[in-house]
């Protein structure tokens, strides 16, 4: 494995998605308990929701690491994973391991359920029952978004590679023939893009039905 170098792993919509669902659980969570920042609350909520939907169409249509295919696995395949890394056997991939793959599937499931559990709060379904159950699957995500960074660490220190950076730079240490092609900067730029449009349209009030 003496020839591996720096190939491009992430395409830029995968990025672009990774970077701007980190800013909108992050606004949502730290705007939550502010009346006086409730439109912001839903404009990042909101558009953690927007993005987590494009992610599951890009998970089909996507390059090839950005695709569900290439590291949704049974549990076989992750226990597999699970035993390779303690007995020092590398995942030989350079996307998605078996088990960081769930994980990240995981959390977009807990978004969106936190998106209509917002909601639904919102339209008052179900009284305070649903404004509670908001903040608690909101706080679960919590709890495996701090499970995924520790194992992002962890994995950077075990793989001598900063995993950080990759979904930063797209670029991670793999052979020639493994690397993707095309980053797609214009999609990804069009997601950026449409994201903050959403944004300023749910902030601006320009979408009531979301809001009221």
């Amino acid at each position: 494995m003496t020839n591996k170098q720096t190939i491009l792993v992430w395409d830029m919509p995968t990025r672009v998605f990774h970077w701007l669902l980190v800013i909108s659980f992050a606004g949502a969570w730290f705007t939550s308990e502010s009346e006086r920042l409730q439109m912001i609350h839903y404009a990042f909520g909101y558009s953690a929701v927007a993005l987590v939907l494009f992610r599951l169409v890009w998970g089909f249509i996507g390059t090839k690491y950005a695709r569900f295919s290439q590291f949704v696995r049974g549990p076989k395949e992750m226990v597999e994973h699970a035993k390779g890394l303690l007995s020092g056997h590398q995942h030989v991939s350079p996307g998605h391991n078996p088990v960081g793959g769930i994980v990240m599937v995981g959390l977009m499931l807990l978004i969106l359920l936190i998106g209509l559990t917002g909601y639904w709060g919102v339209k008052e379904f179900l009284g305070d029952f649903m404004s509670e159950a908001h903040e608690a699957v909101a706080s679960l995500t919590l709890g495996l978004v701090i499970i995924h960074i520790a194992a992002a660490v962890i994995m950077s220190l075990l793989q001598k590679e900063n995993l950080v950076q990759a979904m930063l730079n797209g670029k991670k240490q793999g052979l020639p023939e493994q690397s993707i092609k095309f980053p797609q900067y214009l999609i990804g730029g069009m997601l950026a893009l449409g994201c903050l449009y959403f944004f300023y349209l749910v902030v601006s009030g320009s979408l009531p039905a979301l809001t009221q």
